[in-house]
């Protein structure tokens, strides 16, 4: 991470700057803040995860994160609360970092939202500038600034005078709303904070623009400066192209893997296009985690529900959906029958450098597995302690390892599930060793196919020609 010179205790700003909610998105956010030199106040109603926060422990796995939290509690600058009505009413920029978890139709759930909406409005005590940093569907801001305007004239505040005193003429009080979409990811949150390609504010005031702005100013990076609708869309439409371009290669691998072709090599061959890129062109099993099936579906209903056919964005979660039965098929082809074997599965989180097992393909597989009766043997460097609430240890069904090498103790196959470094520098030699059969499923594409035969695998991965050398190598 790269050092951000420290500023005064306090911040550039005369009020701190109110953080609401410290998840994923909210606690990378606010010590990013605090790095900056802003005293910010981290707020969540949750108390055992603020409790925990004040003992000087990060809730969740992520890079560096545990570095500034350590710093800006000790520097002041950082402050958890849960007193949620006090964080507001103390700053005048507030950061909505709350979850927008999905319903069964593919909607966000924005009651979260509009939660958060009335705490502002009881607390509005003066100027304001609220800040929607969750992932929410275009009109949500318009809906935060109406339900704002509507409870700030009748609710009670949290100091007890008349709402409509607090909030109205006579006080002085008003407030803006903006959208300002978050690009963190999961396992780079810190250094996205720090290195961001670009700053999305949607605004409607020059107050507001020059406000966050101000705040921005220090990242150095390009500011694009919007109205509230098109900063909403501008999230979901990134994370549901990114989703495009992975399910196309996943498609263009199963391709490959039936006429016999590389589809590294393709990856290559057209990411060398700038109008391509190389980025998000990993065949595997598929992406997961909070944010990209979510958005997906977000904006799949989002154009539905207004008329705007979304088959396109269907297409990409079918392709998405599939990946684990091509996976699983692969595994069936290596093995024949799954009951009764013992696999080792190397990673658990959905990518690597996060313990986040939300909507992880990993899971899925170890789903897969347990159903056709074969005992899993289970390791990732940060992400067993959180499935474990998932598939709680059952010795000789779900077993959870110290290492890889241990995981593959007897193993009639190893299948790699999360790409994480880790793995790629195991000494596989030895872990063919330790194994009963040979068999290695790559579904991430992490290893060199050659090396790996001169290991002694069966090896097979995603669009690699993976099947047909196998059966060569079978034959021979």
């Amino acid at each position: 991470m790269a050092a951000v010179r420290d500023r005064k205790s306090g911040g550039p700003g005369k009020e701190p700057i109110a953080v609401l909610g410290m998840g994923h998105v909210g606690l990378p956010t606010a010590l990013g803040f605090a790095e900056l030199g802003w005293q910010v106040l981290g707020a969540d109603d949750m108390v055992e995860k603020i409790d925990h926060l004040k003992t000087g422990k990060a809730t969740f796995y992520e890079p560096d994160m545990q570095e500034l939290l350590t710093k800006h509690l000790a520097s002041g600058r950082f402050q958890p609360t849960k007193d949620v009505d006090a964080a507001v009413a103390a700053a005048r920029v507030v950061f909505v970092c709350v979850g927008t978890p999905q319903r069964e139709n593919g909607a966000a759930d924005l009651s979260q939202i509009e939660s958060v909406a009335r705490t502002i409005a009881r607390n509005l005590n003066g100027y304001k500038l609220v800040v929607e940093k969750s992932t929410v569907p275009a009109s949500t801001a318009e809906r935060i600034k109406r339900t704002i305007g509507r409870y700030a004239r009748t609710e009670t505040p949290a100091n007890g005078t008349n709402g409509r005193r607090a909030a109205g003429k006579e006080s002085g009080a008003r407030f803006d709303v903006a959208s300002n979409p978050e690009f963190l990811q999961e396992g780079k949150a810190i250094h996205n904070f720090f290195h961001p390609e670009r700053i999305v504010i949607g605004v409607e005031s020059d107050q507001a623009r020059q406000l966050l702005e101000d705040i921005y100013r220090p990242l150095k990076c390009p500011i694009v400066v919007t109205d509230l609708a098109t900063s909403e869309l501008i999230k979901h439409s990134a994370n549901a192209f990114l989703s495009t371009k992975i399910s196309f290669i996943n498609m263009i691998s199963d391709i490959c893997d039936a006429v016999g072709a590389d589809v590294a090599s393709v990856a290559r061959g057209i990411g060398l296009d700038p109008r391509i890129g190389h980025q998000f062109l990993s065949a595997g099993i598929g992406f997961g985690g909070y944010c990209f099936p979510k958005d997906l579906k977000a904006l799949l209903y989002l154009a539905e529900e207004h008329g705007v056919p979304g088959g396109i964005l269907r297409a990409v979660e079918d392709v998405n959906l599939r990946r684990i039965e091509v996976f699983m098929d692969k595994l069936r082809h290596a093995l024949w029958v799954l009951q009764g074997k013992k696999i080792a599965v190397l990673g658990l989180a959905f990518k690597p450098l996060t313990d986040d097992i939300r909507e992880s393909p990993a899971l899925r597989v170890v789903e897969e597995l347990l159903k056709e009766g074969a005992a899993v043997r289970l390791y990732d460097p940060e992400a067993m302690p959180a499935a474990q609430q998932v598939y709680p240890e059952a010795p000789g069904r779900v077993d959870y390892c110290r290492s890889a090498y241990e995981a593959a103790r007897g193993a009639h196959a190893v299948v790699i599930t999360t790409e994480w470094e880790e793995f790629r520098k195991l000494n596989w030699k030895k872990m063919q060793e330790a194994m009963e059969v040979p068999v290695l499923v790559d579904g991430r594409n992490l290893l060199d196919p050659s090396a790996m035969r001169e290991a002694g695998f069966e090896y097979f991965s995603m669009g690699r020609g993976s099947r047909q050398v196998a059966m060569t190598a079978s034959a021979k």
